[in-house]
């Protein structure tokens, strides 16, 4: 899984979540950023409120006292899927690169991390 470290680089770089059921998100700041959730149609939903705003809301959580947050609260985190969705036809090829991984893409240079999720966020921070 993506560190939230990386996942906020690629948020402060300018690369907006459009929320989606299946998605991981982490919550910084609030002693949980060691915990993964995802959105589903059961438990944790998007809400559009009225002036445009959307919050994540929590349903069923009686355990904890946390209803919704804003969705800016929350830091993507996506599946590997979704930054190689990004790249496009730009993406060249995923490979093993000695103890990590390599992601090529075109007219940029290759991105190294230590789990595939990492190198494509890289090479997606290295295009926006």
């Amino acid at each position: 899984m993506l560190s939230i470290e990386l996942a906020l680089e690629l948020r402060e770089a300018g690369l907006v979540w459009q929320p989606a059921p299946g998605d991981r998100f982490a919550i910084p700041d609030r002693d949980l950023d060691d915990q993964a959730f995802v959105l589903s149609d059961m438990i944790i939903q998007l809400h559009d409120r009225p002036g445009g705003d959307a919050v994540i809301g929590f349903n069923g959580t009686t355990e904890w006292a946390l209803d919704d947050i804003s969705r800016d609260e929350a830091i993507w985190l996506p599946h590997e899927h979704q930054p190689r969705a990004l790249l496009g036809a730009a993406f060249l090829r995923l490979e093993r690169s000695g103890d990590g991984w390599r992601v090529a893409v075109a007219g940029r240079p290759d991105s190294f991390g230590a789990t595939p999720q990492d190198a494509y966020a890289l090479a997606v921070l290295r295009t926006l």
